[in-house]
């Protein structure tokens, strides 16, 4: 039976798992939103295509699953490249529509031409047009398989015109979902035993490819008798009942984790691509497992790669090695554990009723939010709090944009969340740069009914920036921001909105901002002069900073150097 290819297209996409679409309608996918309207598909109609692209990723980040954004030719599929980015780095399986020209114009200059390919083939597991009818469901369906099984964007290139053709459509072409199991060979496992039974200071350092092996993990720090440090995105599966876990390293870690790391003789490196090569040990062996084999000493020289599976790796490894009862190496790292968070604590207490710190904030955040609450946070400060102040008890949900650090990523993040568990509390830490780069969007959630609660870190500048400038030596310069009342303008368009400017008046408004039935946005007034402070301060970084500061009071600006010290150093 014959169909269209937009019919086609569709029934694909339904049948590879997908739910909905996001995106703005326009000429050249006219039919193909057509057919949506006709399928299970739901479409959800953005202000912005870059917003369609982040809730389609968060959507898929969190599920697993696929979900699709489409976008009209030239402006329209442009404008989901920043989107499409951040959930290709993030491993969202995605799939995107890239509508093109009709074919009769292609290679004439027709307005709104654009080669989709050379834009979208370096974000993306697969890039390829459909060229013929025929072809339709065979490219979707590989599409969606290589989204679902390498973890990232596919994109489907289609002309308008394709769209209305029709295709007989009768080869069953779906989509295989493989389980392998993945392990290094014998004689490797031998290999990492003998480096494992040699070494005196292990540190296991877990990445997001440990995912799903936490058992396995607990079980091998616990032999060992092993501190366990973790990357970022690891936070969620690693913190809950992980003993031996010390925290993070790298400038948005926790001192316990950055000595773990580099105090140790042998690092076991678990489903880490860790970028940061400032933070690898110095004079350590490295042995790093990933099931992808290109990741293998691509960001510190390692004494060994293997390529496997985290859990299979551990099951294999266990049986060789001889426990061990924990040693100084643990007990070091858990005593600085232990301070490193009463000092977050410490930072998030509240004693002046008319400055809200942004860690008492999220710390209030913490104590209020649901058990099972997803969280996202925008690039720059409002990540930093929900990675130090949020805590991860085994339900809660963390995304962040922590490989392409971008801003503005939060809300939209989380509006895809919101679809795919509309039962669950789903809450958004934005940056007020973050929210005012896409805040059109608000709309689509009044518009939509989806009842995401948005948090606003309102400190009037781009606050991340603004540390970055002072630590180098420089001016803070171009970084303020001339905000309004976030609070009003959501109450505007239809959505709760609320304005904190008190401590005092902080835990009453959180209350009704996360028991609102809809969306709802609270806009809390917060110190502009909170430093992101890193696990180690490096003497070129107090030097530039004083710098800053005499910089600053001989440009009049004296009073801020006082701000900045009271808010830092003299609590």
């Amino acid at each position: 039976m014959s169909k269209t290819v937009s019919e086609v297209v569709v029934d694909a996409l339904e049948q590879a798992g997908a739910k909905r679409v996001y995106g703005i309608v326009g000429d050249t996918i006219n039919h193909f939103t057509d057919a949506v309207r006709s399928s299970s598909l739901e479409w959800i109609h953005v202000r912005h295509e870059e917003v369609g692209a982040l809730a389609a990723g968060g959507e898929s980040y969190m599920t697993g699953e696929l979900s699709i954004c489409a976008g009209t030719t030239g402006p329209g599929s442009l404008h989901f490249v920043n989107g499409i980015f951040e959930s290709h780095r993030n491993g969202a399986p995605v799939v995107m529509i890239a509508s093109n020209i009709d074919r009769a114009e292609a290679g004439l200059n027709f307005p709104q031409e654009v080669d989709q390919k050379k834009i979208y083939e370096q974000a993306s597991v697969f890039c390829e047009a459909i060229s013929h009818p025929d072809q339709a469901r065979r490219i979707v369906v590989q599409a969606a398989q290589a989204a679902l099984t390498k973890r990232g964007v596919a994109v489907v290139i289609v002309n308008g015109d394709m769209f209305k053709e029709t295709a007989p459509d009768e080869l069953p072409w779906a989509v295989h979902r493989a389980d392998p199991i993945v392990r290094p060979s014998e004689d490797e496992i031998e290999t990492l035993a003998a480096l494992v039974e040699e070494a005196e200071k292990i540190t296991i350092y877990a990445g997001i490819g440990a995912r799903g092996a936490e058992r396995q993990v607990k079980a091998l720090a616990e032999h060992l008798g092993a501190p366990v440090a973790h990357t970022t995105r690891s936070k969620e599966f690693i913190e809950p009942d992980m003993p031996n876990n010390v925290g993070m390293t790298g400038i948005l870690g926790n001192k316990a984790g950055m000595e773990a790391v580099a105090g140790c003789d042998l690092l076991l490196c678990l489903g880490s691509d860790f970028a940061y090569t400032q933070f690898y040990p110095e004079g350590a062996k490295i042995v790093q497992v990933d099931v992808d084999p290109t990741h293998l000493g691509r960001r510190s020289p390692i004494h060994l790669g293997l390529v496997g599976d985290v859990g299979d790796t551990i099951d294999s490894l266990l049986p060789k090695i001889g426990k061990r009862a924990p040693g100084k190496h643990l007990s070091r790292a858990q005593a600085q554990y232990r301070k490193d968070i009463e000092g977050y604590r410490d930072s998030a207490q509240s004693k002046d009723p008319t400055l809200i710190h942004p860690q008492h904030l999220t710390r209030c955040l913490d104590e209020m939010a649901a058990r099972d609450a997803v969280f996202t946070a925008d690039g720059g400060s409002p990540m930093v709090w929900l990675l130090r102040h949020l805590s991860a008890n085994g339900e809660r949900r963390f995304l962040t944009s922590l490989l392409h650090g971008t801003m503005a990523n939060a809300y939209p993040q989380a509006m895809g969340i919101q679809l795919a568990f509309p039962g669950r509390q789903v809450i958004a830490l934005c940056g007020d740069g973050g929210m005012t780069m896409l805040m059109g969007d608000l709309l689509t959630l009044v518009q939509e009914e989806i009842p995401v609660k948005l948090l606003i870190f309102n400190n009037a500048s781009l606050g991340f920036v603004e540390m970055e400038q002072r630590v180098e030596g420089l001016l803070d310069s171009y970084t303020g921001l001339k905000n309004p009342d976030f609070g009003a303008m959501a109450r505007s368009i239809g959505m709760q909105g609320a304005r904190v400017e008190c401590a005092d008046d902080l835990e009453g408004a959180m209350r009704d901002w996360l028991d609102a039935t809809g969306p709802a946005l609270l806009d809390v007034k917060v110190s502009r002069m909170e430093l992101v402070m890193p696990p180690k301060i490096e003497a070129g970084q107090v030097a530039s900073t004083a710098l800053f500061g005499m910089k600053a009071v001989l440009n009049g600006r004296g009073d801020e150097v006082i701000d900045l010290l009271r808010d830092n150093f003299l609590r």
